[in-house]
């Protein structure tokens, strides 16, 4: 008998509350004390907190793909500095090949705790930085072809040592941004709110003791372990196999695929890359932290909503990773795409297998985004760098539920906020014309697919443009159960002295001012379309996302000739047929 299984129930319940609700006090602190609008705004940051041996224990706050890889870096650090770590230290991060980073502009601000002289956890905050520098102002290089095209690289690195700021690092890594003020800022708020979880923390262990502490937290990764354990036995035995289609490489069109077997053997459960697409020459990359994070978020999403959330829930999953393929990079290859794309193609594939293996649990694909970013200048001021969120796709169908019309990366499983324009509009000299959910480009279902948007903004000065498009001009998502996928996602720059352009998926150009519309892609649809409650049907195209002809001919919906009421008779026989 372990002396966990003497941990009161009740009190352990109590400690996996504790800390998780210390993670959402980190993300709050942060996003009431970060200066650039992706954190105050968006939430494009996670805080989480590890053992002292790197171990996830809680990982409420924020974004799953930040999250999920977060122990690679606290044991990054743990390596580095074995030894070297005192009270009052703090760490600084990024690297994706030696720090245990998922991509370059996501910095984690690792902090130590200390009770009595011992080290007890990590208060730990990742967030996606405005600009690090690299090839293409606002972090995201979309002519990336190594990472050193991408920006600074952070080893591990002690940015404070026993409460002194190491002022020569804080230069370092200030000369290395367009952003500097906003930068400067968002980091001391990020270090502010690791302050806060840190003092928490030691509250809560210095309440349950030195002597216990330990027990309560390998209790919380054990009925973790558990947890999961009955999700995978109550899957039939067997290996079942998905794949996601990889048809750019950035640069130019190419036929590859991830592909994954997931093996199911009793309660221990195989996720086998092999055969998936080599690395590519473009920033779509995934580094091993992320590889490993975007399986636990797929994993993590498709069963119970209550499956605890921190590494002991994957003890049981073993995972292969060739080397040298899109999803376990060599170095130099580029990756700063990797935390949305391949992330989000990890994911459906691995849905895809859990589709075939818990049919009852099917769930669609999301569309992928067709948002980049722009730079420039408002005369002489700082630099801007404004992310086009506002055109977000549309999500997945689940039985029960339409897909979420418009909705942040997948990746993030609504993590990320849409922007409020007037805040965009007062920050970036842009004006918005045009938000609005679009029509017919959902994926039909019995629940159909979230809408995707109609998006149009003016940006009045010359800037610089880095697209970043997956779900441009092609299907980015699959239906489940009987539904269809979404329709594509499509971008038009219309410039004022005249003329129009069609945009590559990724490329980094320069335009004077102009106006950028989007029509963000639709999410994929679950089950038969013919089954959809007719009052639905009514209600979507009173909203104006289905049309009339779309709902006689996709759903079999007959309306009335005033469009307020469903033709119960002509609906009928539509859908006898």
């Amino acid at each position: 008998m372990s002396s966990q299984d003497n941990l009161d129930p009740i009190v352990l319940a109590l400690v996996q509350n504790r800390l998780d609700h210390i993670s959402r006090q980190m993300g709050w602190v942060m996003t009431r004390t970060a200066r650039s609008p992706i954190f105050s705004q968006s939430h494009d940051f996670s805080c989480f907190i590890a053992d002292p041996d790197g171990t996830l224990v809680s990982q409420a706050d924020g974004i799953p793909i930040h999250t999920g890889g977060g122990g690679f870096a606290v044991r990054a650090l743990l390596r580095d500095f074995a030894g070297d770590i005192d009270d009052g230290d703090v760490f600084l991060l990024n690297d994706p090949y030696t720090a245990g980073g998922n991509h370059l502009p996501d910095w984690v601000i690792a902090r130590p705790v200390f009770v009595g002289g011992d080290l007890v956890a990590f208060a730990c905050n990742r967030a996606h930085q405005a600009d690090i520098g690299g090839g293409a102002a606002g972090t995201y290089n979309s002519e990336a072809r190594e990472i050193f095209h991408e920006g600074i690289r952070l080893p591990v690195m002690k940015l404070i040592a026993r409460g002194e700021t190491r002022q020569d690092i804080w230069r370092l890594v200030m000369i290395n941004t367009r952003t500097a003020e906003a930068l400067d800022g968002d980091l001391r708020a990020m270090i502010g709110s690791t302050k806060i979880g840190a003092d928490r923390i030691a509250s809560l262990v210095e309440e349950l003791g030195m002597a216990q502490y330990r027990d309560y937290f390998e209790g919380i990764l054990e009925h973790a372990d558990r947890s999961f354990r009955r999700c995978v036995a109550a899957m039939p035995d067997g290996d079942y196999h998905g794949e996601e289609a990889i048809d750019n490489d950035c640069f130019e069109p190419v036929d590859d695929a991830i592909r994954v077997r997931l093996g199911v053997r009793g309660e221990a459960l195989e996720v086998d890359f092999t055969g998936t697409a080599p690395q590519v020459r473009g920033f779509k990359n995934s580094s091993v932290a992320n590889t490993w994070s975007a399986v636990y978020m797929a994993l993590a999403s498709y069963f119970d909503p209550d499956l605890p959330r921190n590494e002991g829930t994957f003890r049981t999953v073993t995972i292969t990773a060739p080397e040298g393929t899109i999803i376990n990079a060599r170095p130099p290859a580029a990756m700063t795409m990797n935390t949305v794309f391949v992330a989000h193609e990890i994911v459906h594939a691995i849905w895809k297998t859990l589709n075939q293996a818990v049919p009852e649990r099917s769930c669609a694909g999301w569309a992928k985004a067709v948002h980049g970013t722009t730079s420039g200048r408002t005369g002489e001021e700082s630099p801007f760098v404004m992310y086009h969120w506002n055109s977000a796709p549309g999500g997945g169908a689940v039985e029960g539920r339409d897909g979420f019309n418009q909705i942040g990366h997948l990746i993030a499983l609504g993590g990320l906020v849409l922007p409020n324009v007037e805040t965009y509009e007062q920050l970036y000299p842009v004006l918005f014309k045009r938000q609005e959910f679009r029509t017919d480009a959902a994926g039909p279902g019995t629940y159909r697919g979230g809408t995707g948007a109609d998006f149009e903004v003016e940006v009045k000065v010359g800037a610089e443009y880095a697209f970043r498009g997956e779900g441009l001009y092609n299907i980015s998502c699959f239906g489940a159960a009987g539904g269809d996928a979404g329709q594509p996602g499509d971008m038009e720059l219309s410039f004022t002295e005249g003329g129009t352009e069609k945009p590559p998926k990724y490329a980094v150009r320069h335009f004077e001012p102009l106006t950028l519309r989007a029509a963000s892609p639709g999410g994929g649809g679950w089950g038969d379309p013919k089954r959809r409650d007719p009052a639905r049907v009514l209600r979507d195209v009173r909203d104006g996302v289905v049309s009339r002809q779309a709902a006689e001919d996709i759903y079999g919906v007959k309306l009335s000739g005033n469009g307020k009421s469903v033709d119960e008779a002509a609906t009928a026989r539509l859908r006898a047929h």
